[in-house]
């Protein structure tokens, strides 16, 4: 369960509130003061319904209220909530850093990763669209999201080992997002690496920005904790405790592939997901509710809870 905000500067107008507060109690004392210049207070106690000096707290409650729900409304409130489905949108962030010619997986791990990718496209619905990205210092986006399929396996077997040196993660995963915030369905990416960020955007920073966009992440380690040693100052090291961090901040869940056939039972995994993210924009409602408790005010301060001037 999540609450964002489509335009969370307006959530400074809450400020209004203990403004709201003050002002009445201010305005309660001033009319206090002009209540006591009447001489007939019985006359008053008819009026006021039995209660010469009401604080008129039930009524400060609705306008706060009021004042609370119009702001959420300007603010562009969105619940997102786990809940059934089968359709999502995915983009396979595939590392191509030249570590991935290790041949630890049949025959290598970037071409037994490109196989298992095709073999997961025939196990989702043809609804979904799929994107790919490849990186290694930089990311190259392959094809966007689309659901032909034909076109986008043909992306995956274009996919060769990148001379940029380095893996940036983070900027694969800001480029897989934006990707899939082409459309409205949920979005899921397939991160596999066999390495760690050591280049360019800094995992936190992009793990900031996907908690924006509510994109679930699941990230796939392949090949050894030990890695494949260094190329000149860069580490080929797994870093599975980052891997776990991503799958962690955006509810996805981490994967190990130390071998060709649990890379397969990952993808059959992931395409098996029985559960989405789905979004309730609660503004308009917010905005209803305010304007009918509007009304009700209306009609308070026009009967029981009316002013004595």
């Amino acid at each position: 369960m999540e609450i964002t905000f489509f335009k969370p500067e307006y959530l400074w107008f809450l400020f209004v509130i203990p403004v709201l507060i003050i002002v009445h109690f201010a305005s309660l004392k001033s009319t206090r003061r002009k209540a006591l210049k009447f001489a007939n207070f019985e006359a008053i106690e008819r009026v006021t319904g039995g209660q010469i000096l009401s604080k008129n707290l039930f009524l400060l409650f609705i306008r706060l209220v009021i004042v609370f729900l119009f702001v959420l409304a300007l603010a562009g409130t969105t619940y997102w909530y786990s809940g059934p489905g089968s359709n999502f949108n995915f983009v396979l962030a595939i590392d191509a850093s030249s570590s991935m010619l290790v041949n630890d997986l049949s025959p290598n791990r970037l071409e037994a990763a490109k196989l298992r990718a095709e073999e997961f496209l025939n196990s989702i619905s043809e609804n979904s669209k799929v994107g790919v990205v490849s990186f290694s210092g930089t990311s190259f986006v392959e094809i966007e999201p689309t659901s032909e399929f034909s076109q986008v396996k043909m992306a995956i077997r274009s996919i060769q080992a990148k001379n940029v040196g380095g893996t940036d993660i983070g900027e694969a995963l800001i480029t897989s997002t934006n990707l899939l915030m082409q459309d409205d369905k949920s979005g899921v990416i397939i991160l596999l690496t066999d390495g760690q960020n050591n280049a360019g955007v800094a995992v936190n920073d992009a793990l900031e920005y996907l908690k924006t966009k509510s994109i679930i992440v699941y990230p796939v380690g392949v090949g050894t904790e030990e890695g494949g040693g260094y190329v000149g100052n860069v580490s080929l090291k797994l870093d599975e405790e980052s891997l776990k961090i991503i799958a962690q901040s955006t509810e996805g869940k981490y994967f190990r592939a130390k071998t060709d056939e649990s890379l397969r039972d990952i993808y059959k995994q992931i395409s098996a997901i029985t559960e989405t993210r789905i979004k309730r924009e609660l503004g308009v409602s917010f905005f209803v509710i305010s304007l009918i408790l509007v009304l009700i005010e209306w009609v308070m301060i026009n009967t029981k809870y009316r002013t004595i001037p």
